[in-house]
């Protein structure tokens, strides 16, 4: 009777694990993820597949009860409601598609595994493991990608042991070589520890403070200055003029986080200012869930959250280059930044506003996604946070 009960325990164990590791936020530890397909496929029944499936999207999830809580202001409970929720499509699909039958096996992983990247699953498609692809196959772009698809399906196979072992070569050999993205010639990512301040203190002497810091970037050569998510706040025309006004006689152009209000709601987006003005670069395709994008205020005929841009503006032009911006949560997903990679972008841009995170590896796993999305597709990568 206890061997009926060790080998499950020994999974779940395992499956926690993984995501622990795997999401420490060390982008050369993102290869780890790996093993929740290994631990997927020889679970020996469905529920031991949904019980390990949920170790491993909770222990990689794991800082987002003590982030909402910290954002909400309230107790430690309405975040662990929203992790269980935001487990359960995770949980549903690989449970649904685990089959005993070992001929079909790898083939429902990966479709369980495209499943979770692309809406209206991929909505909540946290810690996928196809983002190891940037560790194992840097530079190979979309080869590498169907390379770590194959991966995934080998691993559900019998033949396991022998697809770990090749994967592993290649994550080896990658840690030795390995460099992190290059920035875009001329760009400069900016950083900023405002706390919650940022995007809710809009008044002259916080927009000025802004200003002495792309001003002091630009001083350093800096073309382009890249400033954190709801850097600016309220994006209005008194906004621009001020900003506007001071880059007259600037050769430099900022890319700043904004909130674009109307009477349904707002927009979270990127503008782009320069001496001959200011306009909206992009219109974020997916705000965090629950938080921002609420759709089911609509459904009751009221307004407020954000809107979700799904598939619109995947990559934008800026000067004579294309970039791909990634805000906040979508750095945290995979079709985002694989819809903007079609477009062949010449640089990726990824910001956040990570206040809330404070104690939490979250701001350490979106940086993580995205030098591993950058180093798969050998983009340069503009990064700039606010914590």
């Amino acid at each position: 009777m206890c061997r009926d009960y060790l080998r499950p325990a020994l999974l779940i164990f395992a499956s926690i694990a993984v995501g622990v590791v795997g999401w420490s936020g060390s982008v050369l530890f993102l290869p780890v993820a790996l093993g929740f397909p290994v631990l997927w496929s020889i679970s020996q029944t469905r529920s031991v597949a949904a019980l390990v499936s949920s170790g491993y999207f909770l222990a990689a999830s794991r800082g987002l009860p003590q982030g909402v809580a910290a954002f909400y202001s309230s107790d430690i409970w309405p975040g662990l409601l929203l992790w269980l929720c935001a487990s359960l499509s995770f949980v549903t699909v690989h449970a649904v598609l685990w089959t005993m039958n070992a001929r079909t096996r790898p083939f429902r992983y990966v479709l369980a595994a495209i499943i979770m990247a692309i809406p209206p699953f991929g909505i909540t498609g946290w810690a996928h493991p196809v983002t190891a692809a940037g560790v194992l196959f840097a530079g190979w772009g979309w080869w590498g990608l169907g390379f770590m698809t194959g991966g995934l399906a080998g691993l559900a196979t019998r033949t396991w042991p022998a697809v770990a072992i090749a994967l592993t070569g290649f994550w080896l050999w990658s840690a030795a070589i390995w460099t992190d993205p290059k920035l875009p010639e001329g760009w400069r990512g900016v950083d900023l520890q405002m706390g919650a301040s940022l995007g809710r203190d809009a008044g002259l002497h916080r927009q000025r403070d802004m200003i002495a810091t792309v001003r002091g970037a630009a001083s350093d050569g800096a073309r382009y200055v890249v400033l954190p998510e709801s850097a600016l706040g309220f994006w209005t025309p008194t906004v621009e003029r001020l900003w506007v006004g001071v880059l007259h006689n600037a050769d430099a152009t900022v890319i700043a986080g904004a909130a674009l209000l109307d009477a349904w709601g707002y927009d979270n987006v990127l503008v782009a200012i320069d001496r001959k003005g200011g306009r909206i670069l992009y219109r974020e395709r997916m705000p965090v869930p629950g938080s921002m994008w609420q759709p089911w205020r609509s459904w009751f005929g009221e307004s407020g959250g954000a809107r979700a841009d799904f598939f619109a503006n995947p990559v934008v032009s800026i000067g004579a280059g294309r970039g791909a911006p990634l805000i906040c949560y979508e750095q945290l997903i995979v079709w985002p930044v694989l819809q903007s990679m079609l477009h062949d972008p010449d640089f990726i841009i990824a910001v956040g506003n990570g206040w809330w995170t404070d104690g939490t590896s979250i701001v350490a796993i979106q940086r993580t996604a995205a030098t591993a999305w950058a180093k798969l597709f050998a983009k340069p990568l503009v990064i700039a946070f606010n914590t």
